[in-house]
């Protein structure tokens, strides 16, 4: 006896419960490679941990001033009252902690060390922040041109690189930041310290941005979009700017992450040699500099500006590192 054949409605009510479930479900959508770059990073709670640290201290830095003024905090104003002057150390405990100065005041002035930190986030921020950009921008632009056209032109600007790796870049920012501390190109005081600063640290360091664009360019330029461009006509600058550039994005990110921390601890340095920020404009190398005569009757003003550069530079690198891996999980 033949079995009943059975209609193509019935074969659709007899489909299994888990194909009827999904009939209604939406589509499937894809990920970009900035989604999945950030679920990654978000599994990463170290990483995740310095980039909050990150954020608040570059909110800190931004809202230097407003909050100097909502709470009432003068970096500069002396409080002599409380230094001991035989002991040139703060009176009480603890560097001078109270409710007042929270982080106690410096051994020789009786200035609010909290307002101090405060006052140089902005300053190490800045000078930090100002010196990567323009070694990013130097070097990307050298290094992406060095390594799509090659030849006589990549040779020129690695022996170019290779010279500026071979400067004493120490020696050489301490002989012009000292040079151009009296005045020049119309500025005088902080804003050309500043300037100068930002100069001296980012433009002897673009080498090290432009070694790395060149060697993931030399990489790309033989991929197919690139190969297509060229077969469209498109021109040497057009794939500079509009193919390689958007792919070296990740990269840059990376190594910029890790620039900054580096070039707050050189402008600390500088500081801390007397030719970067001047007294009395707080900063945090000015205030180790000032603690290296008094860190024995208090320790404390040596110990708060270092725990400032240390969180920083900490969490800067734990960022970058993060990044490193979710943009590029192979580096792992």
């Amino acid at each position: 006896m033949t079995a009943p054949i059975e209609t193509t409605q019935g074969q659709n009510q007899a489909q299994p419960e888990a194909v009827l479930e999904g009939v209604g479900a939406k589509a499937i959508e894809g990920r970009s490679l900035g989604q999945i770059a950030w679920m990654r990073l978000k599994r990463d709670k170290v990483a995740i941990a310095g980039g909050v640290v990150v954020i608040l201290l570059v909110l800190l830095a931004v809202l230097a001033k407003p909050i100097e003024m909502v709470f009432d905090l003068d970096p500069n104003a002396f409080h002599q009252n409380l230094v001991d002057p035989e002991l040139l150390a703060p009176k009480g405990g603890w560097g001078g902690m109270s409710w007042a100065h929270p982080l106690g005041v410096d051994p020789k002035f009786g200035r609010d060390i909290l307002a101090r930190i405060i006052e140089g986030s902005w300053i190490s921020m800045l000078v930090a922040t100002g010196a990567t950009i323009l070694s990013n921008v130097i070097g990307t632009v050298l290094g992406v041109i060095a390594g799509y056209y090659g030849g006589w032109v990549d040779s020129l600007i690695s022996r170019l690189m290779d010279v500026f790796l071979a400067f004493p870049l120490l020696l050489f920012a301490i002989s012009i930041s000292a040079s151009l501390q009296d005045g020049a190109f119309g500025l005088n005081g902080l804003p050309l310290r500043i300037c100068v600063l930002i100069f001296v640290i980012g433009f002897f360091n673009w080498p090290y941005m432009g070694r790395i664009v060149r060697g993931q360019t030399l990489s790309l330029r033989e991929r197919e979009f690139v190969e297509a461009a060229r077969g469209m006509g498109a021109r040497g600058p057009f794939i500079l700017f509009r193919e390689l550039l958007p792919n070296l994005v990740a990269p840059i990110l990376v190594y910029s992450t890790l620039l900054i921390p580096t070039n707050i601890l050189f402008e600390a340095a500088l500081s801390f040699l007397g030719v970067g920020i001047a007294p009395p404009q707080a900063s945090w190398g000015g205030m180790l500099t000032s603690a290296v005569d008094v860190y024995q009757s208090d320790p404390q003003y040596m110990f708060v500006p270092g725990l400032a550069i240390f969180i920083t530079v900490l969490a800067f690198n734990l960022l970058g590192d993060g990044l490193r891996d979710a943009l590029d999980p192979r580096s792992k």
